[in-house]
């Protein structure tokens, strides 16, 4: 998810911006049921496996803080990106654009923690 929330925050989102008003509202459907597809199982599983994870370890270990991490990724989806996309599927407004790009550096700096913990753990640091 790590790789993936990078290329949404610096190429994906910011591209939203080139595209013509005419065709906003078809593009951003497309684009929304897409990434759905692949989005809502990985995040489904990493939410999971980091449950399980912070439950067999104890709530205070590092895999806790990662699964922490992890709820507040999916707070941040359904509170702050969710909302912008549903008033962009009406059609292009550079200012909610905008506001996604922002916002969504919130869960890019959320994943990359969430990485960077999870290799910490792996290693056995």
């Amino acid at each position: 998810m790590t790789g993936l929330i990078w290329y949404v925050q610096l190429v994906h989102y910011p591209s939203f911006r080139f595209l013509n008003e005419e065709n906003f509202a078809k593009f951003h459907k497309h684009h929304s049921v897409r990434t759905g597809i692949i989005v809502m199982p990985v995040m489904s599983i990493e939410l999971s496996t980091s449950g399980v994870l912070a439950w067999m370890e104890g709530w205070t270990t590092l895999n806790a803080f990662g699964f922490y991490l992890v709820i507040l990724i999916w707070l941040s989806t359904f509170f702050l990106s969710v909302p912008k996309h549903n008033a962009l599927k009406h059609g292009k407004v550079d200012s909610l654009i905008d506001g996604l790009v922002k916002t969504n550096w919130f869960r890019t700096v959320l994943w990359s923690i969430k990485s960077g913990l999870s290799l910490w753990v792996l290693m056995g640091l």
